[in-house]
Parts: C-alpha cells; sequence; structure tokens
C-alpha cells in the first residue's frame, strides 16, 4: 500500500493518470488546476466534455490559505511553518494533536519492552495519521460498502447522478473501486487510496451535485465477493476513508460476515458510519419500518452508537437507490457531513480509541495506578541480605571481641600469663587439630562446610531477590512485570559476591572479630587497680616468707590479710571491669551490625532496588502516556468486545 505524502514536489506534475505526460503547473491562484482543453485533450478519452473526468490532472493538491484542522492537529504546526498564524485548534483537533503525541511517546517508550507485532496497530494509526496530514483537508473520502446484490451501485450512480458503477445481475458486478469527486484537489487522496485515473470520475454537473462538493465517493467491490482481490480491496479502501456508507437489504441485512467481520470491529467509528436500508421499494406497507427497528438493533447488539435524538452516531436510514425515495435525505446528510470538514479528525480519534482499547490489557491490570516498592517490601528485603551477610553474626562476635579484650586487659596477671601459655601451645597442636577436624567432616555428613555456607547465603540472596521483585509486580500487566522480575534478576546476578567483598572491605573489626576494637577511657585505671592488687599479693608474700625465714618479726596476720586481699581484689576488679564492659560491648556489637547491615542494603539498593524503582517510574510514565491516549476512549471501552 502505497501512501503519497511528501508535498515538496517539483513544479513539474503528472496527471491523474489517463495519460502518463508530464506538464507544467500552471501559475496563478493558489489549488487551482488549469482547465482542459477543447475536446477534452487532458484526458485523451474525452470525458471531460461528458462530464465524467474529476478534472484534477494535478497529482497533488496545493493547500490554500484556509487549511484545516486536521493537518495541524496531527502534525503539530501550521502549513507556514510558523511563518503566519494559524487560528486557533478546535478543542477536537486540539485533543486529537494530544492524543496522538501521547501514543507517539508511547509507542517509543515500550518499544524495548514489548514486541513490535504488539504495537503494530498503534503504528499503524500514527503512519496513516501521518500520511492524512499531507493530504487536502478539504475534502471528505467517503467509502460505499455492501455485500453482493445489496445496490451500492446503484446508490452510487444515483447521488453521482450518471452512470459511473456498472450495476446488472452478473455478480460481482463492481471489480475495483470507483472514485467521484465533486470538486478538484483530491488526487493526493485517491492515490493513497492507489484508484488509478481511469477509474476516477466526476459527477454531472447539477444544482444538487453542488451540496456534495468536497466529497470524494468511492464505491467498493462486494465485501462478501469469491474473489480474495475483491475482499483486498475493501479491507484496505476501509482502513484509509475518512467514513462509510454501509449499504444493507432487507434479505442479507443480518448477514454475518458483514456483522462479525465489519460492523462490530467498526463499532466505534459509529459518528463516521453510515448504514442505510436499501430497496425498501421492495417492503409492503410498514414493513420497512420493521426492518429499520430489527437494523437498529442488531447493530446496537454490535456495540454502535446510534445518532438519535441529537446524539452523535451512526445514521440510520431506508430508501431506494431504485426509485429514488430517501436517496435525497441521504445527499443532504452527507452534504452536511462533508460541509463541517471533522470526518478525518473524527476517523483518526476512531481509530487512535480503538487502538487504546486493544493496548489496554498491556498497560492496565487490576487499577494499579501507582505502583512502587513499599516500605515493609524493602525493609523485609534489607533483612534478608542482612541475614545472608551474616550481620547479626557480626555483631555478636564484635560484642564478644570487645569483651574478650576487656578481659585480657583487666584480667590478673596469672590469668594473662595462664592465657600466654595456651597460646604458645596452641601452634603445636595446630597439626592435629586439622587432622581431627578432616577427620570430623569426613564422618560426619550433616556438618556445614564453608562451600554448603556460600550455597545457603546465595540462595537466601535469591529469595531475597524474588520476593521484592514479587512485591513491586503486584498489579503490573504481564510484560512489565515481567521487565521488572528481568531487571530484579539482572541485578542479584552479582549481589552475593558483591555482599562477600564487602564483609571483606567493611572493616577488620567486623570483618575479624578476633582484632582488638577500640579501648574506653577508663582501662588504664583497671590495669592500674590490677597491677596495684598483684603489688599487694606480692608484698604479702614476701613478708611471710621473711617471717619464716626469721628476718622479720613473726607476724601471721597482716602479710595473710594482703595476700588475701591482693588474690580476692583481683578477681573482684575484673568481674567488676566485665560488668562496666557489657554496656560499651553490647553497643560496640550493635553498631559493628548496623554498619554492616547499612552496607548491605545500600549494595541491595544500588543493584536491585534502585532498577526495579527506575523500571516502575518507566511504567507509571507509560500509563501516563497510556491514560492520555485512552482519554475520549471511553465509548469505545464500554462496547462489547
Amino acid at each position: 500500500m502505497t501512501a503519497l505524502t511528501d508535498r515538496d514536489r517539483t513544479d513539474d506534475r503528472w496527471d491523474d493518470g489517463f495519460i502518463a505526460r508530464s506538464r507544467p503547473r500552471p501559475k496563478g491562484r493558489r489549488g487551482l488546476s488549469a482547465a482542459p482543453g477543447p475536446g477534452g485533450e487532458l484526458c485523451g478519452e474525452g470525458l471531460c466534455d461528458e462530464g465524467l473526468c474529476d478534472g484534477d490532472h494535478d497529482d497533488a493538491e496545493v493547500l490554500g490559505e484556509g487549511e484545516e484542522e486536521l493537518v495541524r492537529a496531527v502534525s503539530g504546526a501550521g502549513s507556514d511553518g510558523g511563518k503566519v498564524s494559524a487560528p486557533p485548534l478546535s478543542p477536537e483537533a486540539q485533543a486529537l494533536r494530544t492524543r496522538l503525541d501521547a501514543l507517539r511517546q508511547l509507542v517509543g517508550l515500550s518499544r524495548t519492552r514489548l514486541d513490535g507485532k504488539t504495537l503494530a496497530e498503534a503504528g499503524r494509526v500514527l503512519d496513516e495519521a501521518s500520511a492524512r496530514r499531507g493530504l487536502s483537508p478539504q475534502h471528505t473520502v467517503v467509502a460505499i460498502a455492501g455485500a453482493t446484490g445489496s445496490g451500492k451501485s446503484t446508490l452510487f450512480n444515483s447521488l453521482a447522478g450518471v452512470q459511473i458503477s456498472e450495476t446488472g445481475l452478473r455478480r460481482p458486478t463492481t471489480a475495483a473501486p470507483i472514485a467521484c469527486s465533486w470538486s478538484d484537489g483530491a488526487a493526493g487522496l485517491l492515490d493513497r487510496l492507489e484508484i488509478p485515473g481511469r477509474l476516477r470520475r466526476r459527477p454531472r454537473e447539477t444544482s444538487e451535485a453542488e451540496a456534495l462538493r468536497g466529497m470524494v465517493l468511492v464505491d467498493l467491490p462486494d465485501l462478501d465477493s469469491a474473489l480474495g482481490v475483491h475482499r483486498d480491496h475493501v479491507d484496505r479502501v476501509l482502513a484509509l476513508v475518512d467514513a462509510v456508507v454501509w449499504v444493507v437489504d432487507p434479505e442479507k441485512y443480518a448477514d454475518a460476515v458483514l456483522h462479525e467481520r465489519y460492523l462490530r470491529p467498526l463499532a466505534g467509528h459509529a459518528e463516521v458510519t453510515f448504514v442505510v436500508l436499501n430497496q425498501v421499494d421492495r417492503l409492503p406497507g410498514d414493513s420497512a419500518d420493521l426492518v429499520l427497528d430489527d437494523l437498529r438493533r442488531l447493530l446496537d447488539d454490535d456495540g454502535i452508537a446510534l445518532g438519535e435524538h441529537g446524539e452523535p452516531g451512526a445514521t440510520v436510514l431506508g430508501l431506494s437507490a431504485l426509485t429514488g425515495e430517501g436517496v435525497g435525505e441521504l445527499r443532504e446528510l452527507l452534504g452536511q457531513f462533508t460541509q463541517e470538514k471533522g470526518a478525518a479528525t473524527r476517523r483518526i480519534s476512531a481509530d487512535v480509541d480503538r487502538a487504546a482499547l486493544r493496548l489496554r490489557p498491556l498497560y492496565v491490570a487490576d487499577g494499579h495506578a501507582g505502583p512502587e516498592i513499599g516500605e515493609v517490601a524493602r525493609a523485609e528485603f534489607e533483612d534478608r541480605l542482612a541475614e545472608a551477610v551474616g550481620a547479626y553474626a557480626a555483631g555478636l562476635a564484635a560484642e564478644r571481641a570487645w569483651r574478650r579484650n576487656a578481659g585480657k586487659a583487666c584480667g590478673t596477671p596469672w590469668l594473662r600469663l595462664w592465657r600466654w601459655y595456651e597460646g604458645r601451645r596452641a601452634p603445636r597442636s595446630l597439626a592435629g587439630l586439622a587432622a581431627l577436624a578432616a577427620i570430623g567432616r569426613s564422618t560426619a555428613p550433616s556438618a556445614q562446610t564453608p562451600v554448603e555456607e556460600e550455597v545457603t547465603a546465595r540462595q537466601r540472596v535469591e529469595q531475597a531477590v524474588r520476593t521484592v521483585a514479587d512485591e513491586a509486580v503486584i498489579g503490573l500487566p504481564d510484560p512489565w512485570a515481567q521487565a521488572v522480575r528481568e531487571t530484579a534478576a539482572r541485578g542479584g546476578e552479582q549481589l552475593p559476591e558483591a555482599l562477600d567483598e564487602l564483609a571483606v572491605t567493611l572493616g577488620p573489626e567486623v570483618a575479624v572479630p578476633g582484632a582488638k576494637p577500640p579501648r574506653p577511657t577508663w582501662w588504664p585505671a583497671a590495669v592500674l587497680a590490677q597491677a596495684a592488687m598483684t603489688l599487694v599479693q606480692i608484698f604479702g608474700g614476701l613478708w611471710l616468707v621473711g617471717q619464716i625465714v626469721g628476718v622479720l618479726e613473726p607476724k601471721l596476720m597482716p602479710p595473710v590479710l594482703f595476700m588475701v586481699a591482693g588474690i580476692i581484689g583481683g578477681p573482684l576488679v575484673e568481674w567488676a571491669c566485665s560488668l562496666a564492659a557489657r554496656g560499651p560491648a553490647r553497643r560496640y556489637g550493635q553498631d559493628a551490625e548496623r554498619r554492616l547491615r547499612q552496607a548491605a542494603a545500600g549494595c541491595g539498593r544500588a543493584r536491585v532496588l534502585e532498577p526495579v524503582a527506575a523500571e516502575l517510574l518507566r511504567y507509571r510514565e507509560v500509563r501516563e502516556q497510556y491514560a492520555t491516549v485512552a482519554a475520549g476512549g471511553s465509548k469505545l471501552s464500554t462496547t462489547r468486545q
């Protein structure tokens, strides 16, 4: 399908297809084509003299200063490139422009999350809106469609006032779309419909024809034709025209092909739809009214809003193209419809409605308008990471290290000497301990090895990532939920290794619990007190020895009291120091746990939570764009699907 949208043609134009020869564009008033020469030499077939040629020998129309709002609505700018101030857009055209911009943004933001087939309909709407932008807004393209034997070609000829489309008993009669234009400048529109020049006609010049100036009427092949090429013509043209006149007859007005394949899917295009019951002359008495009522009922079942009582919607009426009954009323309605020059805008808006309805499951689910990671989910995620990195155990180890260091500093010299001796013995028994450990690992399958600990930590991290991802996707449509899960999984792949590096680089007081924590200010006093108790013991002992050897006067009680005071005072000082160390040790352990927990949480935020939050923000952006696209489409969303 070829859509001619290039407005920057050269001065050499081709005619509309009757003769493929170039001719210079005439100088003079804008938008006026050169008049045909005597005998219709421009056509080469003498059609101008007969009033059957469309008289539009330029390949595209040159738009005048009264350009319709549709051009600016879909392009966002005036035809003068901003040099001349254009009149303000109507609310309808402004709304269409906003929705098209939002649809364009929506497609752009969704390309990396949705496949091309899913966005194909929206892309087609944007392409067709852009193609319609460069073509005549002064014309309204109306297609006449119907099933075999409905009399659409007869109606086409009746509206044109001349025998243009072939009619007869042979089926199908119309093999290709035939166009009739009531004014010049519609060549670009017909090129877009791929209607060749030999199938373009002009109506007979009458007073009635003046009312349809600006309309381009297209007679389509039978929509139920046995030939596939005919149905292809129908589907292609129906996707491009501004409005459709559906012609039905009393025998086949309830045909399933018409309703299921065409009317029901196009229910949202009711405002650019005419449904006419032809051949009412064959119905006796009040039968025509009964059939029209049943036709309205079927249209209502299809979800097509009916334009009754001044409400917008499809127009339904009965007529006879053969006798002319009701044709004048249809001509008057089409004339008013054409003079409004809003059909193209309403058609594109209906296409946007239809695309928005099809895209709805991809952007809206469970009414979840503002997805985000809740505070509870964040806290649980950070708790799981802290558990995986061993923050609580590291805090306990730091607390024990603080108290152990306090015990070394405040313990009695004899206890410290014993610990020194035990430390000297440890290297000599290290080999034996290693052997015993190896034997224990080989004989105890339930013993947890470092590899098992690493696997457990990784599993905890993976579980934490899955849990926070599941919490984040609650209420999201499937494509965006999958994108959030993939983002979380990518961030969680290297998270266990990052947590391991964090434990190593955070600080020796957390990563190596045996390292010496900082000492409080009161520790020197405790050391001096312990030294004093030791000196008291030594003094009492020397005093007692001196009495034993006879150097000193025998007086047993004082040296014994000194020794007992030193022996009891040392443990008392150590016990008091242990009591005083509990609070600082607990705070030191809690501080170590908090630092490791915060570091693990920061690593989790950087690798998982922030990317997931960014993905949710992207979804909120596309959701807002979709809401703009769907604005005004509530009528369509309530129709039966």
